[in-house]
Parts: C-alpha cells; sequence; structure tokens
C-alpha cells in the first residue's frame, strides 16, 4: 500500500482537515465519534487500507492525550471490568464476525445507536443504574465492532451513560478504553503490515495538528455543558452516528 501525494485529488488537502478538526471536536466532547465521522467522508479520496490504520494512529493519540489530561476522573473500577470482555470482543471480530457482511454489521450498530440515542435525547437524566452485567455484552460487542470497523464507541457510550453520572468519568473513562481499543488495533496492524508504512506515519503527522485543534475545541465545549445538557448532546451523537452508519449500509 503507498500514497502518493502526486495522485491526491487537491480537495483533499483542503477538506482532509476540516473533516478531523470536526471529527476530533466530537471526541474531545464525548471521547469517541472521530472514525465513524470521519473514515465514511475521506473514504472518497484514500483507500480504506490506508485510512483505518491512520486513524488508529489519531486515536491513540488524543485518547492518551484525553485520558492524560482527565485521568484523575476515569472510572477505573468500569475499565478493569471491560477490559476482559473487551479482549474477547477483539477475537470475535476477527474470527467470527468476518464472514458476516460488512453491511449487516453496520445496520444492526446504526439501528442499536440510533434507539439509544433518541432515548438519550428525551431522558437524559439517569434515573437508575443499570447492573454490572451489562459490561458482559457491552465489552465484547464494542471489541468485536471495534475490530471490524473501529466503531467501538456508541457501545462503551451507551454502558457508560447507564452505569455513571458525572459526564467528565463518562467521557474520561470512554477514552480510557478507546486508548486500549486504538493500541491493541495498532499492535495487530502493526504484525498485519498494515501500519508499516512512512506514508500512514507522515499523513498522522499532517493531519495531527487539526486533531489538537479540535479535541481543544471539545474540551471547551464539554467544560460549559451540564450533566443533563452532556447526555442529550451524547445521545445527539449516537443519533447521527447510527443514522450515518445505516445510510452508509444501505448505499
Amino acid at each position: 500500500m503507498n500514497v502518493e501525494a502526486a495522485n491526491l485529488s487537491p480537495w483533499l488537502f483542503v477538506l482532509a482537515p476540516l473533516v478531523i478538526v470536526a471529527a476530533y471536536t466530537l471526541f474531545g466532547l464525548a471521547g469517541f465519534g472521530s472514525t465513524v465521522i470521519s473514515v465514511p467522508i475521506l473514504a472518497h479520496f484514500l483507500p480504506i487500507t490506508y485510512l483505518v490504520p491512520l486513524m488508529v494512529v489519531l486515536d491513540l493519540a488524543s485518547a492518551t492525550f484525553l485520558g492524560a489530561k482527565g485521568r484523575e476522573h476515569a472510572s477505573r473500577a468500569e475499565v478493569k471490568r471491560l477490559i476482559p470482555f473487551m479482549l474477547a470482543g477483539f477475537v470475535v471480530g476477527a474470527t467470527v464476525l468476518v464472514e458476516i457482511p460488512e453491511r449487516y454489521l453496520r445496520t444492526a450498530l446504526g439501528v442499536f445507536s440510533i434507539a439509544i440515542g433518541i432515548h438519550g435525547l428525551v431522558n437524559p437524566v439517569l434515573h437508575r443504574t443499570i447492573s454490572t452485567l451489562w459490561a458482559i455484552p457491552a465489552g465484547i460487542a464494542g471489541g468485536a465492532t471495534a475490530t471490524v470497523f473501529g466503531a467501538g464507541g456508541p457501545i462503551y457510550a451507551t454502558y457508560m451513560s447507564g452505569r455513571l453520572r458525572d459526564k467528565s468519568e463518562i467521557r474520561a473513562t470512554i477514552a480510557t478504553l478507546i486508548s486500549i481499543s486504538a493500541f491493541t488495533r495498532a499492535l495487530i496492524y502493526a504484525v498485519t503490515g498494515l501500519l508499516i508504512h512512512a506514508s500512514i506515519f507522515l499523513g498522522g503527522l499532517a493531519l495531527a495538528p487539526f486533531a489538537w485543534i479540535g479535541l481543544r475545541l471539545g474540551q471547551r465545549i464539554h467544560t460549559g455543558l451540564t450533566q443533563e445538557q452532556m447526555r442529550r448532546v451524547l445521545g445527539a451523537l449516537l443519533l447521527v452516528i447510527g443514522t450515518s452508519l445505516v445510510v452508509r449500509a444501505i448505499a
């Protein structure tokens, strides 16, 4: 795989920075959502085999940045609870889900995200905490979908919004899970040779400043939101992501 700058559309050099700023504004706000927003747009200009490893690099750096900034807010108990099932989900994604047509998986995840998003918009206050047993399907489903197309964030967000009440705790915990997921996938891509390309790291260096701008914007927005507003934002984000997944699967 080799992406030559001379062969790229001039529009990409205008569009990519804008898309990355928007994607990582969402990431800085909620702790997830960058890949699902950016990949469908940039895939019109770049091969998926290049985009997915590139976004893993940016996600890993961004999640590490958010995790370092809000490490004290992350729920260690929830992270420890989810990690074993998330790792099991990686195996499920790499062995079982690869046999299922991707459009069906995208549709299922999209419909799920839409339903949860609507629920979050209509019911922005957490009245009852869900059972810790939900960590089992959430971890497995999140790890599996992250392995297939890098979209575990909606699953983790759904679980965390039902377990935690503090908006900063929710975001920091999701970002921690995303960093673990991104690091694991980066190792997998490195072993399979997808990540060991100079063009990926050059692309990451070129887009890193725009990802940083987006993260800073997202953090500023996050700080100004109340608990209820943040839950509505999470609901809206899940609704948008779910709709985009369904539309892309149908298209």
